[in-house]
């Protein structure tokens, strides 16, 4: 078989991913507070862009109601012209009739947001009011400086608080916990027993039981300085292992002490906190503002963006003057201006996505609006990207970090897409209603006796609903639910 050199065309199409087009789907993937932050990280290195709320709205010209389809409209127009102007000159590359556009653009609406016109701008941001609270390692390290520690002493302390993890615990990476000590102390250049002493003296510093090498240890500290009985000290010291799985009738057999006993220890260790750190952890409360609402209007649901917080992005009409200057100047301004396009097109086009997208699952997901979760249908992303007929990549993306205010709560986008449960005799169950049927079991159950997962399966058969003990125990620990022998209460 020969080989030779051949030229030949071929019609073909593909998609390629360009910049402007890789902007629009990082957009779509992103959370609300994300995209605040990109808008706004875009207005300070692009000079083109404005917030249109700065601007008085006695200087607006009326002529601003025009809808933003009148802009891309334009805007699509002097693309094509200023394409045919290329092929025709070969001369300029992305040459856009600019003056022409931003004529245009001071007529056209900006973004539009919820925003209230008569904001004050003095009054400081949101984020300027929040309290910061105090790092574990700052508040220790205060309270060892006011201590009448040594030098060598204060050396020790320093790395001992530098060694702490998330929940106050002092840990060295592969050493076990009776080495941490010694390496530390030798590190010092203070003797290992006198290291114990100082360990122990900011164990009994505030919160009480930090820097402990062990669960045990942390405990033991609490008891000993609230002056708890030397029983609760025994049981720590000996028995923490069947505490944990309610071995009460051992610990009271080695202990030589009644049932019941056991039982007021029991409760007592209950009320110490095994994570000293927890209330210093850097993993700071969450709050959640929806994307979009849910608003029922007689019969009928309404489907309205969250725009408030979100700058109204619009062109600055101060650089409509310099294009007109020198070669190098037009060309940066041109490049700010079409970045500045993109940013406006791409916001935009995540917003309608948003708004068609919860519409459909409104719209798929009425039973569950009207009378609540356990009505919830069994949807997978097909049955959305065929109904708007998008991807189904898009889909997930604009479902991701995506929150819904409706009058039952405020849910993730993604918590109505559940796989199907079958039932006998009855239309298929979607997962989530099956897992909050289990935990209203759980809920009304007897604490003295509570529901076994075999149980739990015979309680839903009766309704229907038939799963395997394992998918039961799935859902359960998904919910957060304890097993039966440990959610049994003695006491």
């Amino acid at each position: 078989m020969s080989m030779e050199i051949k030229q030949q065309m071929r019609l073909s199409q593909q998609l390629v991913m360009t910049p402007q087009l890789q902007q629009a789907i990082k957009l779509l993937q992103m959370s609300r507070l994300d995209v605040i932050d990109r808008v706004h990280e875009e207005m300070l290195e692009n000079p083109v862009l404005e917030d249109a709320a700065d601007i008085r709205s006695a200087d607006a010209d009326p002529a601003e109601e025009r809808t933003l389809s009148a802009m891309e409209e334009q805007v699509a127009r002097d693309d094509r012209e200023a394409l045919d102007r290329r092929r025709e000159s070969e001369v300029a590359t992305n040459e856009i009739d600019w003056e022409r556009y931003l004529e245009n653009h001071a007529l056209q609406a900006p973004m539009p947001s919820a925003r209230a016109a008569n904001w004050s701008d003095d009054m400081p941001s949101l984020e300027s009011t929040y309290s910061r609270s105090e790092d574990l390692s700052v508040h220790l390290l205060r309270q060892i400086g006011t201590s009448d520690f040594l030098e060598e002493e204060q050396r020790f302390a320093m790395l001992v608080v530098g060694n702490l993890d998330d929940q106050g615990y002092l840990k060295l990476e592969g050493v076990p916990p009776r080495q941490v000590v010694p390496v530390l102390a030798e590190e010092a250049g203070i003797d290992a027993e006198d290291a114990e002493e100082v360990l122990k003296m900011i164990q009994q510093l505030e919160p009480v039981g930090v820097a402990s090498r062990t669960l045990g240890e942390c405990l033991k500290t609490q008891a000993v300085l609230l002056g708890l009985d030397d029983l609760v000290i025994a049981v720590i010291e000996r028995h923490l292992t069947n505490l944990e799985r309610r071995n009460f009738q051992i610990i009271a057999r080695d202990l030589n002490v009644s049932v019941e006993d056991v039982y007021d220890i029991a409760q007592m260790i209950t009320e110490l906190e095994p994570r000293p750190g927890r209330s210093f952890t850097s993993q700071q409360t969450q709050y959640i503002t929806p994307d979009v609402y849910v608003h029922k209007v007689g019969d009928d649901y309404f489907v309205v963006p969250n725009d408030d917080g979100l700058p109204r992005l619009k062109i600055s009409g101060f650089y409509r003057n310099a294009i007109s200057g020198d070669d190098q100047t037009k060309e940066y301004i041109q490049a700010k201006l079409r970045s500045a396009q993109w940013l406006i097109r791409s916001l935009e086009q995540r917003r309608k996505t948003i708004i068609r997208v919860t519409e459909c699952i409104v719209e798929k997901q009425r039973e569950f609006f009207d009378k609540g979760i356990e009505y919830l249908k069994p949807m997978i992303l097909r049955d959305v990207a065929e109904a708007v007929e998008l991807h189904e990549s898009t889909i997930s993306r604009v479902t991701s970090n995506k929150y819904v205010h409706t009058p039952r709560g405020i849910f993730e986008l993604k918590f109505f897409f559940n796989s199907a449960i079958r039932r006998d005799y009855a239309t298929d169950i979607a997962s989530e209603s099956v897992k909050q049927a289990i935990k209203k079991r759980v809920d009304a159950e007897d604490p003295k006796a509570p529901l076994s997962d075999q149980k739990l399966v015979d309680y839903l058969a009766e309704d229907g609903i038939v799963i395997a003990r394992r998918t039961v125990a799935k859902y359960r620990e998904m919910l957060g639910i304890l097993s039966s022998s440990r959610r049994k209460r003695y006491y």
